[in-house]
């Protein structure tokens, strides 16, 4: 089948149904925009397996995904979309930028989740935007947004119950939502969730479980990924 797209960490592929895509998770693994790279065995299995559990749990909860069915180790169906170009941060402790933006100490539990909004592109950074910006750019209506944040709560509130029975603290993610091409009305839950997209932190000891054992050359990657989706197959 043709290929569509290859990103950083995924390709997707078309299929005999023009609304249905299938995705494959590679090993390739990738850190400050880019400019770090490297492989590692496995690493796309693990994703996959990890989003695949997950996003069968929202689904379960009530939160619509572009997400079909697990083809393989690393290959998944899912719904074809028109991705909107803002994904969406949510951030339950204080880590990454935005301690390097507020001088904050990492690991500050905030009074409530902090949302945050970047424009999706790599050649300019993945700027910070707000709901103006959003507006200007065309990128989404003021519905949408209102969407994108509601569902983002939703989803965070689910995923820290979830990760906390499996001893892990969500510290902050990303979001990135898609409009059905089936019907462009429609808006879903799109890309993947998985420790390349949020930050994990082990309940009892603190220790990273997620990507910052890449960017900040801690060693044991795909043994933290390992571990994570351990605990997650464990919950009922």
């Amino acid at each position: 089948m043709q290929a569509l797209y290859e990103g950083k960490a995924k390709r997707l592929w078309a299929t005999d149904d023009a609304q249905v895509l299938r995705m494959e998770f590679k090993n390739d693994a990738t850190a400050f925009n880019g400019e770090k790279k490297a492989q590692f065995e496995n690493k796309g299995r693990l994703n996959n397996t990890i989003s695949t559990l997950i996003y069968g749990y929202l689904e379960r909860c009530g939160v619509p995904t572009h997400f079909v069915k697990q083809l393989d180790d690393t290959n998944v169906l899912v719904k074809k979309v028109e991705i909107v170009m803002v994904e969406v941060i949510i951030r339950n402790y204080s880590a990454g930028s935005f301690c390097k933006r507020t001088g904050l100490e990492e690991g500050k539990k905030f009074s409530q989740p902090i949302i945050e909004y970047s424009l999706k592109s790599d050649e300019l950074g993945d700027p910070l935007v707000n709901d103006d910006y959003i507006r200007e750019l065309g990128l989404a209506t003021i519905a949408e947004m209102q969407f994108l944040r509601t569902s983002a709560l939703k989803v965070n509130e689910i995923l820290s119950d979830l990760f906390a029975k499996a001893g892990l603290r969500l510290i902050d993610f990303k979001l990135e939502f898609g409009r059905l091409a089936s019907d462009p009305s429609t808006i879903v839950l799109a890309d993947e969730i998985s420790p390349d997209g949020c930050r994990l932190w082990d309940l009892a000891t603190g220790e990273k479980m997620d990507k910052d054992r890449f960017r900040r050359d801690l060693g044991g990657v795909m043994e933290a990924y390992e571990e994570v989706l351990k605990r997650l197959q464990e919950q009922p």
